[in-house]
C-alpha cells in the first residue's frame, strides 16, 4: 500500500512530503519558503526575504568568513494537468509499492531542496564552526517567466558586491541513475520574431501584390542552413530552429500581407548572442527582404569547465554512489544561467529528470536520502572545518 504517513520517512523524505502537499504552481510559494525559513533560522541563518512583484526570493546565510556555497532552487511547480489523468492526486504526495515519491515536484525540484536543508542540517550538526559560508538562493519564478525570481536576486547581490563562490542548483540532471550526469553548463537561448511585409492581394492578379510566403521561403531556407559554429568540447554546435509561421487572413484566395515567423537560437559559447543576431539580419538583408526582427535574450551560456567546485562534486558522486558522472550541458536552460554571471563555479547536481514536468512525476524515494549525503560529502570537501588548536 502507499506510503502517506511522514511519520515513517527519513528526514529527507518528510521534508519532501511537507513541500509536495503545497500546491506552489508558479508564481505562487503557498508557505514552502517559510517551512524552509523556519529550519534554516535554528541553524542560525540570516533570513533575508526579497520579494519581487508576485514573487517570492529567499537569501539564507550562515558564516562570513571564506568561500560561500550557495544551494539555489526554485518552490515553484509546474501546473498538474487534468489531475484525472493522474494515478494519485499530484498534491498528495506518496511513496507507491515500487518505492517511487510520486507527485507534482518530486523530482523537479522539491526532492532536492528537501535534500539541500537536511544535508546542510548534518553538515553544520557535524561542523558548527565550519569554514566559508553555506548560502540558499530560493524563488517561486524559475518555472514561469523568470524575472522577478533568481534574475532580481541576483542583481540585487550584485548591487551589494556579495561574495558568491560555488553554487550548486538542484535541477534534475541525471538521466539513468542518480549522479550519473553533472550538468557543468548550459547553452544560452535567444529568441526572434520576424515579420516579412508583403502587399495583401488577390491569388488571381499576383503581380498587383507580393507574397511575403514565397519572398521569404529562401531566407529562412538559409537560416537554417547557416553552420553558426562547430561548438566546442562541452557543447554542440549552435542550433536554430523555427517554432512557429503564421501568414493570411484563412481564404484560400487572399495573398497575405504579412509573413511571422518565431525562431530560437541554442548558442555554445563559441559565440554571443550580437554575432547571432548581426550575422541573422545580414542574411536577411542580403535576400532584400523588408522587414521588422524583434529580440529576446532569454539567458548567456554559461560553463565550469574545471574548478573545487567540479572536483567536489564529482568525488562526492562516486563516494556516495560509486557513479563516475559525466560533465554535460545538454537539455535546455536553468536559473544556472543568472548566477554565474556574478562569477560563480555553477552545476547542477539532482534526481532523475525522466519524468519532470509530466503526469505522474516521480523519483526513486531512496535517491533522495543519497543525493541528501551527497550534498553533505561535497559540503565537506568544499568548506573544510577549522580546525581546533592543539
Amino acid at each position: 500500500m502507499p506510503t502517506t504517513e511522514p511519520a515513517a520517512l527519513s528526514p529527507t523524505l518528510e521534508l519532501a512530503f511537507e513541500l509536495m502537499r503545497r500546491p506552489s504552481v508558479t508564481p505562487d510559494d503557498e508557505g514552502c519558503q517559510a517551512l524552509l525559513i523556519e529550519r534554516l533560522a535554528a541553524l542560525d541563518f540570516h533570513i533575508e526575504r526579497l520579494p519581487f512583484g508576485d514573487v517570492d526570493n529567499l537569501w539564507a546565510v550562515r558564516g562570513h568568513h571564506g568561500p560561500v556555497l550557495a544551494f539555489a532552487g526554485h518552490t515553484d511547480v509546474v501546473p498538474s494537468g487534468p489531475e484525472s489523468s493522474w494515478d494519485y492526486p499530484p498534491f498528495e504526495p506518496r511513496i507507491d509499492a515500487q518505492g517511487m515519491l510520486c507527485g507534482r515536484g518530486a523530482s523537479d525540484m522539491k526532492g532536492s531542496l528537501a535534500a539541500m536543508v537536511t544535508a546542510v542540517e548534518r553538515f553544520v550538526a557535524a561542523h558548527p564552526d565550519h569554514d566559508g559560508g553555506i548560502a540558499f538562493l530560493l524563488t517561486s519564478d524559475e518555472e514561469g517567466p523568470a524575472v522577478d525570481g533568481t534574475r532580481a536576486v541576483v542583481e540585487h547581490l550584485r548591487e551589494r558586491h556579495e561574495r558568491l563562490d560555488y553554487c550548486i542548483v538542484g535541477e534534475p540532471s541525471s538521466t539513468a541513475r542518480l549522479g550519473d550526469v553533472i550538468k557543468n553548463g548550459r547553452r544560452g537561448s535567444l529568441g526572434g520574431v520576424l515579420r516579412v511585409q508583403g502587399i495583401q492581394g488577390h491569388v488571381a492578379y499576383p503581380h498587383l501584390a507580393r507574397n511575403p510566403v514565397h519572398q521569404a521561403m529562401a531566407a529562412l531556407d538559409a537560416l537554417t542552413r547557416e553552420p553558426w559554429d562547430s561548438g566546442n568540447a562541452f557543447f554542440p554546435a549552435t542550433s536554430f530552429q523555427i517554432s512557429n509561421l503564421r501568414a493570411g487572413t484563412g481564404a484560400t484566395n487572399v495573398i497575405p500581407g504579412e509573413l511571422e515567423a518565431v525562431f530560437n537560437f541554442r548558442f555554445s559559447t563559441e559565440v554571443t548572442h550580437e554575432a547571432l543576431q548581426a550575422r541573422t539580419e545580414a542574411l536577411l538583408d542580403a535576400h532584400g527582404l523588408t522587414y521588422e526582427l524583434d529580440w529576446t535574450l532569454n539567458g548567456r551560456p554559461f560553463l565550469t569547465a574545471e574548478g573545487a567546485l567540479i572536483d567536489a562534486t564529482i568525488a562526492g558522486v562516486t563516494a556516495v554512489t560509486g557513479e563516475h558522472p559525466a560533465l554535460l550541458t545538454s537539455g535546455g536552460t536553468s536559473d544556472g544561467r543568472f548566477i554565474a554571471t556574478l562569477g560563480a563555479q555553477v552545476v547542477e547536481l539532482g534526481p532523475l529528470n525522466d519524468t519532470i514536468h509530466k503526469v505522474n512525476e516521480r523519483v526513486h524515494a531512496a535517491d533522495l536520502d543519497t543525493l541528501s549525503r551527497i550534498y553533505t560529502t561535497t559540503l565537506e570537501a568544499l568548506l573544510s572545518p577549522v580546525q581546533e588548536p592543539a
